[in-house]
């Protein structure tokens, strides 16, 4: 079994399962939420064991909601008129430099991640039964550090939730995004 799913099913499954999992989750009341780390080429096996995962879960009484960060960016540069043709098109006449900085300012500025991430939070979500899986972050790559998210939900999540993060640990508290980024370690919550 490798590393990732030992840590997936031995380290943050028993947290879940608890009856409210924030104390174990986080160090801090008001970000009740982690990361799990795992390498970005293990994607789509890591979804599948997710879905076991939350299935497992809603058989003793959660609920899952899975936020996909990849629809968030499509909703927001849907919602700003940027298809792909004239993304490509606009990437072809400025650079790619300029492409990238255009997207970070729509989803940093203009339709901010977090709170289209917020949205996606069932109302009366409940503490005691509800959990989030933050999904597909490496959608965001090279646009959006994710580390930002984090501290921007700060207060506006109050049920346990999981930033699922394709990237390597550096040290103890410092995460490599994608496993090409310099690592960035000013994460604050809990890292499996």
């Amino acid at each position: 079994m490798s590393d990732w799913k030992q840590r997936l099913t031995r380290d943050l499954e028993p947290v879940l399962r608890e009856a409210d999992p924030r104390a174990r989750i986080s160090a801090y009341h008001n970000m009740p939420y982690a990361i799990f780390h795992y390498p970005p080429e293990e994607e789509i096996p890591l979804r599948g064991e997710l879905a076991l995962l939350r299935t497992r879960l809603e058989q003793i009484g959660k609920r899952v909601t899975t936020i996909s960060l990849a629809d968030c960016l499509a909703d927001a540069l849907v919602a700003e008129g940027l298809t792909t043709d004239r993304i490509a098109s606009a990437e072809k006449r400025t650079g790619t430099e300029k492409m990238v900085d255009t997207i970070h300012m729509v989803i940093s500025r203009r339709r901010p991640l977090d709170d289209l991430v917020a949205a996606r939070i069932p109302e009366q979500a409940d503490p005691a039964r509800d959990i989030v899986f933050i999904v597909r972050a490496g959608s965001l790559f090279p646009f959006y550090r994710t580390s930002s998210l984090l501290e921007q939900l700060k207060g506006k999540l109050e049920v346990p939730a999981v930033l699922f993060y394709p990237g390597e640990l550096d040290g103890v508290a410092g995460l490599k995004f994608m496993g090409v980024l310099e690592p960035e370690h000013n994460y604050r919550p809990k890292i499996f």
